[in-house]
């Protein structure tokens, strides 16, 4: 029902890679304090980040407005052919249009600022400013898309499959770099020193945590030895989990119980919110009945998901390094150099558009969504099953893959 990973993906939101350990809070009032001062002197990317993020958020609700609504609100889209009648215009069709804009949107800004690389480009002014020009450019092309033909709008809705997971794949590779910086923070020497006592506590709340976590769902949504699939997908995380642990603390790579624990936090999340998008008619998700009607819990629930989409977003447009391949550690940054990569934020936008037009539409065009909710339907249950799996082979690859490599290298330096 929430975003995948989002609550963990928010933590990730300020650039984890490029402060220390402990310096995250002077790092984010300098960032404010920047931020401010550039609405008043020059461009100033650091603002302009949340003003993207704000326009996502409204493109959110204007496609859920469209969806639960549009039918009462909207009937002047009758007079447009194309809508025939409002048909193609409203609910599902109507997400995928909006979507389809915002996405246009998005995919501009990247093609336009792709490998900027100083603050004196002029690529950075038209990033951090034009404010105007860009707002109608984003309200020009969600018009646009209203009076696409259908069919484009359909293929569009077939492409956005695969562009929400890869948005997903680029998320919660993320998520897990930001639980192993942060391992790597507590286990470093100055930091058990004086944090020892903290972060045994944290580490083993948070492997019992997740511990609890399978069993509530055992409880919730396995009563019956009938939900065998449930079992199955609680099974499967408990496995993970204890599998992700002993990779952890094998002799070999000593990340101790924290890295596993917050990890276990995370794929259980996902192993739940997969449950939750389980049919609201499924015998045995029970818990899931409350979320039929528009009352203020399930109300308050939708609200959440959709600033977690927004948050996750984001915090992964942010961390440009998560998908690079070579080792940039020795790559010292130069002060005019730009504080994030803005054609990599651009694109995780352009493809947070298509995952949030997914989550409305519960992965299917065709399938017909409740107000107020949202990633319902078994393709949302098994793609964040998919995901979580997917979450723990990567967790596990990047604790094996250094002992891999530096095995490899030893073997070769041998041979020679």
């Amino acid at each position: 029902m929430e975003a995948g990973g989002g609550a963990a993906a928010v933590a990730a939101g300020g650039e984890h890679d490029e402060v220390r350990c402990g310096g995250g809070g002077g790092r984010f009032v300098e960032d404010w304090c920047c931020a401010c001062a550039g609405l008043l002197v020059g461009p100033n990317p650091m603002m302009a980040r949340y003003l993207y993020a704000l326009i996502f958020l409204v493109t959110n609700l204007f496609a859920w407005t469209l969806r639960d609504y549009g039918d009462s609100a909207l009937a002047e889209l009758q007079r447009l052919k194309v809508c025939q009648g409002a048909r193609y215009c409203l609910g599902a069709e109507g997400v995928l249009r909006v979507s389809l804009g915002c996405f246009l949107f998005f995919f501009v800004m990247f093609l336009s600022t792709v490998k900027t690389k100083k603050v004196h480009e002029c690529r950075n002014s038209w990033h951090s400013e034009w404010w105007p020009v860009k707002v109608v450019l984003w309200l020009g092309l969600t018009a646009l898309t209203f009076l696409a033909p259908s069919p484009l709008v359909q293929l569009y809705g077939k492409v956005a499959h695969f562009g929400a997971g890869a948005f997903l794949v680029i998320q919660l590779i993320s998520v897990t770099r930001f639980i192993m910086w942060l391992n790597d923070c507590c286990q470093s020497e100055t930091t058990r020193k004086r944090c020892h006592l903290q972060i045994q506590v944290v580490s083993i709340v948070t492997y019992v945590g997740s511990l609890l976590g399978i069993v509530l769902m055992y409880v919730w949504y396995a009563p019956s030895p009938s939900c065998k699939l449930n079992i199955l997908f609680i099974t499967v995380t408990l496995v993970l989990v204890q599998l992700m642990t002993f990779v952890s603390m094998s002799s070999k790579v000593k990340a101790g119980y924290l890295a596993p624990g917050l990890m276990g936090i995370y794929v259980v999340f996902l192993c739940w919110s997969a449950i939750r998008s389980e049919p609201h008619t499924e015998i045995c998700n029970k818990k899931a009945e409350v979320a039929t009607s528009a009352d203020w819990v399930n109300i308050a629930s939708f609200v959440i998901a959709v600033i977690v989409i927004v948050a996750a977003t984001f915090s992964t447009g942010i961390d440009s390094k998560c998908i690079q391949f070579k080792n940039a550690e020795g790559d010292s940054e130069e002060e005019d150099d730009i504080p994030y990569g803005f054609g990599f934020f651009h694109l995780v936008f352009a493809m947070g558009a298509m995952y949030f037009a997914m989550i409305f539409v519960g992965w299917n065009a065709h399938h017909p969504m409740e107000k107020w909710t949202i990633d319902v339907g078994w393709a949302s249950t098994w793609v964040r099953v998919g995901n979580e799996w997917l979450a723990a082979i990567v967790y596990i690859w990047m604790m094996l893959a250094p002992i891999i490599w530096k095995t490899r290298q030893v073997g070769s330096s041998a041979e020679t």
